[in-house]
């Protein structure tokens, strides 16, 4: 029995009081939410039902208590019900009942954990979106980590994501860009304002391999040799990027240009962005003033309107934002999250805004995250880039998994610094190792389990009866809850924590419950029904891991 099967039947029966009662109240499996007592001799599951809904039809809260558990103590597979001081619940489920969730651990596999808790939410998950102007550094990697274990959570509690990067690939800094490539392309002195580090002139090296006859064309047409030069620096430098992003095993749906905002439609047509000012303009939030057209955003929050274009006709960042955000509505999404880095406070009441002014609902269809900075001890400046840490390096020298582990188990919006060589460690004091040891070690169960003639031909779980196998079955049955809540706070951290745990519980389980005989004792149902358990641990472990983004070694 799962905590959530447990919480539907506690509902049910809270439901059947209440309408004896008289009272129009609506009992959901929300008020019923089991979680587990501290001290694990008061039971496997604890319920504060009974304190939530006494005063609300008038009931005495250990009264209620007391004809709660008399029912719930005849729920197939509860051993028992108990009450404790002023009305606390607790309940201990059958060695029968809590064993069988490693039969169903193995039989759904992948599938164990995942939900339908945000299914039929269709959203956009945005993040990183770094400039492609330079290679992937440090703080990239904290949002890549962060937003793709996000989108992999929300997936598993059945939402339709998809993620996104947008390209800024469009305005000063990119012209900026094909000056610098340009000039290292034709062996000149780098323009004043040019971007610094090796890679512009590993970048012009190759353009200039690419296009032989630049030297001679910007002798005739310097401004179709910037062209061209920029065009391919933009397009090797985001080929980087996105190999960069693939070896860290992150993966985006989709790549979209900010260029394209600008690019008219099809036949002529107004750009989106020009589209974008006309449809805010119909909703009657723009208005002209001072030689500028304005959007009326601090009708929503905003601290003070912004400018869409001035009379020189050059639109705003801001323009191509609002322009962005009406892209992802006629895309069909509802929510649209934005995973944005330190820097981006002041975007929060902005965006905000400009989902309100297009008609969304600013409570629900978006959401702004604002992640804060990292650093890591013993990381060293890129070489190549000058005066930034690469992901590449950081990759080389800890590996994606490190990386991944350490920067999905803390909350975005915690400052955090990392220690390298803790990250590298192959200690208990490594989380990461922790916790793909203990996968390591269900393997390493497997293996000699089958050298031993033990297989799962078996399956007695009322023979799991120690106190550790309670306690491994009780954080496998927490896990979908788990899996939910964080896709429901968007905080995947919430996971590495779990898996912690879940580690933690097995090694203690490792130390005390043999799946193989000693010596010559024959192989029984209890060793079989253990290698069930085990294997659903292994199984667990596997899943968690995956969602971020993060491997299950078999072998350390």
């Amino acid at each position: 029995m799962t905590p959530q099967e447990l919480a539907s039947a506690l509902a049910r029966i809270l439901t059947d009081i209440v309408a004896a009662r008289g009272a129009d109240i609506e009992v959901t499996e929300q008020d019923t939410q089991v979680e587990r007592p501290k001290n694990r001799e008061h039971g496997d599951w604890a319920s504060n039902a009974a304190m939530k809904f006494a005063k609300r039809i008038g009931a005495n809260p250990r009264e209620l208590a007391e004809e709660i558990s008399a029912r719930a103590a005849e729920i197939d597979g509860v051993a028992k019900a108990e009450i404790a001081g002023p009305g606390f619940i607790n309940i201990t489920l059958d060695a029968a009942s809590a064993g069988e969730t490693a039969r169903r651990v193995v039989e759904q596999g992948e599938a164990y954990g995942r939900g339908d808790a945000l299914a039929g939410q269709k959203i956009n998950l945005e993040f990183v979106s770094a400039n492609p102007t330079g290679p992937l550094h440090m703080g990239h990697t904290r949002w890549a980590a962060l937003g793709d274990s996000t989108a992999r959570v929300l997936r598993a509690a059945g939402a339709e994501v998809t993620s996104e990067y947008y390209i800024n690939d469009a305005g000063a800094q990119m012209n900026k860009f094909g000056r610098s490539v340009l000039a290292a392309a034709l062996g000149e002195e780098a323009p004043e304002d040019a971007y610094p580090g090796e890679y512009i002139q590993s970048l012009g090296a190759r353009v200039r391999e690419q296009l032989p006859g630049l030297a001679e064309l910007a002798a005739s047409d310097r401004d179709a040799a910037l062209e061209q030069a920029q065009e391919l620096g933009y397009q090797l430098q985001l080929a980087e990027i996105k190999d960069s992003l693939e070896r860290f095993n992150v993966h985006f749906d989709v790549f979209f240009s900010e260029r394209t905002l600008h690019a008219p439609a099809e036949g002529g047509g107004k750009s989106p962005i020009e589209s974008a000012i006309d449809r805010l303009r119909e909703q009657g939030h723009v208005y002209d003033e001072d030689d500028a057209v304005w959007v009326r955003t601090t009708a929503f929050g905003d601290d003070k309107d912004r400018v869409f274009t001035r009379g020189n006709g050059v639109f705003t960042y801001f323009a191509a934002d609002a322009a962005y955000y009406l892209s992802k509505m006629d895309r069909g999404f509802g929510e649209k999250i934005y995973l944005l880095g330190a820097d981006h406070h002041g975007y929060i009441g902005r965006l905000t805004a400009i989902a309100g002014a297009a008609g969304d609902d600013i409570e629900t269809d978006i959401t702004v995250l604002i992640g804060q900075l990292v650093n890591l001890n013993g990381a060293r400046l890129s070489k190549r880039a000058g005066n930034i840490i690469e992901l590449d390096d950081l990759l080389e020298w800890l590996g994606s998994d490190a990386l991944r582990y350490w920067l999905a188990r803390y909350p975005a919006d915690s400052p955090l610094a990392l220690d390298g060589e803790k990250l590298r460690s192959r200690t208990n004091d490594n989380p990461v190792f922790y916790v793909q040891y203990a996968h390591a070690r269900t393997c390493a169960v497997d293996r000699n389990a089958a050298a031993a003639g033990v297989d799962r031909s078996a399956f007695a779980p009322e023979l799991l009866t120690h106190q550790t196998e309670a306690e491994l079955l009780g954080k496998l049955q927490q896990y979908p809850g788990i899996v939910a809540g964080a896709a429901e706070l968007r905080e995947p951290h919430r996971i590495a924590r779990f898996l912690e745990e879940l580690a933690a519980a097995y090694h203690r389980w490792y130390d005390n419950c043999r799946v193989i005989p000693m010596g010559e004792e024959p192989v029984e149902d209890l060793h079989r029904t253990r290698l069930w358990l085990n294997d659903a641990a292994g199984q667990v472990l596997r899943n968690g891991l995956d969602l971020l983004g993060v491997s299950a070694p078999e072998r350390l």
